[in-house]
């Protein structure tokens, strides 16, 4: 099993998309307000579509205790009736605060094509793999909070024309990734016990960073920012 952890940390220490340009330029402080726009727009399909990804794997999954584990993440992005809105909305708030239209955003009219194949990509893996391969790609969150932690500090210093009160989509994904990916490694780590297993899972994470490469690659290119 050791071997097994190793092998994913190395997957997201050589391909995870925090080294991608368009992540570099942002934490630089190097991209102007458009290009900044422009990437909230682009991200917000890859947002509205996890709760979507998620449902697929919910509906994968072998057991009742599974899913009442994993049904909560949908919870977190959706939001409940009567509770107030999830990440989702939470996205939207960083979209204000980035002086965008709410109604821009939720039109998807500015995603650009490349973003939403590689966003259906992963949703239509996440539907149609093996629950297993579906939960180990996930596990790009293993990564994503110290992503997240960067970020802030460079929205914050790189550009104060943000409104600080949209950071907290970022805030609140640093807990919440890492209680998910603790979870989704711990189930993986249990279930994982044959080397065919094993490979699978690593080549699944190794597809979802580069889903989250090829939207980074979609969107720079819509916003003209070099590569």
């Amino acid at each position: 099993m050791g071997d097994l952890l190793e092998r994913l940390q190395t997957v997201g220490a050589e391909r995870y998309h925090d080294k991608h340009p368009l992540h570099q330029r942002l934490h630089e402080g190097t991209l102007t307000r458009e290009q900044v726009q422009c990437w909230v727009l682009n991200r917000f399909y890859y947002q509205k579509s996890i709760p979507v990804k998620d449902a697929a794997i919910l509906s994968n999954l072998p057991t009742r205790d599974h899913r009442r584990v994993w049904i909560q993440r949908m919870y977190d992005h959706d939001g409940t009736l009567g509770e107030g809105g999830g990440g989702i909305e939470a996205w939207l708030d960083f979209a204000r605060a980035v002086g965008l239209n709410e109604n821009d955003v939720v039109s998807e009219r500015h995603v650009a094509p490349g973003t939403r194949f590689a966003v259906d990509a992963y949703v239509t893996f996440a539907r149609t793999r093996p629950w297993i391969e579906s939960v180990a790609s996930s596990l790009t969150e293993l990564f994503a909070p110290a992503l997240m932690s960067r970020r802030i500090a460079a929205l914050i210093e790189k550009y104060p024309w943000i409104d600080r009160s949209g950071l907290e989509y970022f805030q609140r994904r640093i807990p919440l990734a890492k209680r998910d990916s603790e979870i989704a490694l711990s189930w993986i780590l249990a279930l994982a016990t044959t080397d065919e297993l094993q490979n699978r899972c690593v080549a699944a994470l190794q597809f979802k960073c580069d889903v989250l490469w090829s939207i980074l690659d979609a969107t720079a290119t819509a916003c003209g920012v070099p590569l």
